[in-house]
């Protein structure tokens, strides 16, 4: 692939580098820190940055530990559809829910919060799981003219997939730098990941081919 140099109707989307998705957080996932340096260098090229942030209530619905019986990582059927259950993880106010302390994208023009209603989860920048609650992220970007998305962040086969899924649905150009991305592989997600972006024709790309 050529070398890409973002243009200012470029936006470069980092979703969810926080604690609790790094090692020794709640939800770690592998080697989840090593996308911060990778970010850094990234966002030094784009004018314009977006940041997300998973924000739980307590007992949020997607909680494992709010489901008597449950255990993290089973699924089970919610009213929008089949729900991963996780840790208790990115709770409002804690530790585990801050970026990771690396993370310098100082420029950043957004931080977008998600996952805060109790009841739904949201893996996406652009909408929440049931599919109709919308962030308003498509509207801001429109407003401010930003047509091309890069997406980076936590995780590859999860909020990455969902957000970059959404905004091509929503009409953005949307391409994956996945050494910037790390996956929670959960039976086999990261290759099922795999086929929905080409399925959907969202290019995978290296973060080297970013001018």
């Amino acid at each position: 692939m050529p070398t890409i140099t973002p243009a200012d109707s470029d936006a470069l989307l980092v979703i969810d580098v926080q604690n609790d998705f790094c090692p020794g957080g709640a939800l770690a996932i592998a080697d989840g820190d090593a996308v911060v340096p990778i970010i850094n260098r990234l966002a030094q090229a784009f004018r314009h940055v977006i940041l997300t942030q998973d924000w739980h209530p307590r007992r949020h619905g997607s909680f494992a530990s709010r489901h008597v019986g449950k255990q993290p990582f089973e699924t089970m059927a919610v009213a929008y559809g089949s729900q991963v259950l996780w840790p208790d993880h990115c709770v409002q106010g804690t530790s585990g829910a801050m970026f990771h302390e690396d993370l310098s994208v100082p420029h950043a023009e957004l931080i977008l919060r998600k996952g805060f209603r109790t009841e739904v989860d949201s893996y996406s920048a652009f909408s929440e799981n049931d599919h109709r609650t919308q962030t308003g992220l498509a509207s801001y970007l429109r407003e401010r003219g930003l047509k091309r998305l890069f997406l980076a962040g936590l995780a590859y086969d999860f909020c990455v997939l969902y957000s970059a899924l959404d905004g091509k649905a929503a009409g953005f150009d949307c391409t994956v730098i996945a050494d910037a991305c790390r996956s929670v592989d959960l039976l086999g997600s990261h290759a099922e990941a795999d086929k929905q972006y080409a399925a959907a024709g969202i290019a995978l790309i290296q973060s080297a081919a970013i001018a």
